[in-house]
């Protein structure tokens, strides 16, 4: 259904959406088209994810990132859909130096585009910088579970939370982090027994990443769910295919290129009648002055 959203979907609409039951819609979002699109359709959250790294730069990983990219990126997002609620990802190594280096980070990060709220993938070594980030005014939503920018750590992309120990370290983890200021968590990759238990041990929005239906709502990259990546994870629903038609699309105007088709009279421009009678007279004068011998002077 389609929704212009002529209200904005703010954290105080986010809030409520928690205590009334409603599930909120999110999706990773890279661009300034794409975003207004999203907007028209109803989604009500964006992410400006470091996934970018891998659907629109074609790395392996999402370490590659740079925060100025992802500054821009996010900053004609929030153009695009200025009433949907923006989160703008903070890249590997934007945070990790000390506390002073991310908040001057997430600081500019929300600065320079606009964006509601910025995405750290946290760890108990962050709960300093998530509290002065708060006490800055700025809303972090921490990133739990499965924490891509840990890859080399891991080993790969893993299931997280999987032993009793480790599902109760994130409980109390996103305890942590609510205390700490914490306006959302996000739980990437974890059973629904373990998302339930951190729905009901804090009182902030949860958002699920392949994190089962407890969560007030879900996120997923939007390639993915598209039809435009090869190896989808498991828990992004395929909702339709984008590879076949833009296919289609870029294979047809090859085609008309390559016959001549394109482009047609009516893909043309034209000059006024009386200024292109004077501009062919022009060339044709000046063809003809190049073809002339050259004046001899000279005594006789």
């Amino acid at each position: 259904m389609s929704n212009s959203h002529a209200k904005r979907f703010t954290f105080s609409t986010f809030r409520a959406a928690r205590v009334t039951g409603e599930k909120v819609s999110m999706l990773t979002c890279y661009d300034y088209t794409t975003a207004k699109l999203m907007q028209e359709a109803g989604v009500q959250i964006l992410l400006v994810g470091d996934s970018a790294a891998n659907v629109i730069l074609g790395h392996n990983s999402t370490i590659p990132i740079s925060l100025d990219f992802l500054i821009e990126l996010t900053a004609a997002v929030k153009r695009g859909a200025p009433n949907c609620l923006v989160v703008g990802d903070m890249p590997f190594g934007s945070y990790h130096e000390s506390v002073a280096q991310g908040v001057k980070n997430i600081t500019n990060m929300v600065k320079l585009s606009g964006c509601d709220c910025v995405k750290i993938e946290a760890t108990a070594s962050h709960l300093k910088l998530i509290r002065q980030a708060a006490d800055a005014g700025v809303a972090v939503m921490a990133h739990l579970g499965l924490r891509p920018q840990s890859v080399g750590i891991l080993g790969g992309y893993k299931i997280a939370g999987r032993t009793a120990d480790e599902a109760m370290a994130i409980v109390e983890l996103a305890v942590q982090m609510q205390e700490a200021g914490a306006a959302s968590i996000l739980l990437e990759a974890v059973a629904p027994e373990v998302a339930e238990a951190v729905v009901q041990a804090t009182n902030v929005p949860v958002i699920g990443c392949g994190a089962g239906p407890a969560c007030h709502g879900s996120v997923v990259v939007m390639h993915d769910i598209a039809g435009l990546t090869a190896q989808p994870p498991r828990f992004a629903p395929r909702m339709g295919d984008l590879a076949a038609p833009m296919k289609e699309i870029f294979a047809e105007y090859a085609t008309r290129i390559a016959k001549g088709e394109y482009p047609a009279a009516e893909q043309q421009y034209e000059m006024p009648a009386d200024e292109r009678a004077k501009f062919l007279r022009r060339r044709f004068e000046a063809e003809r002055s190049k073809h002339q011998p050259p004046e001899v002077s000279g005594p006789w």
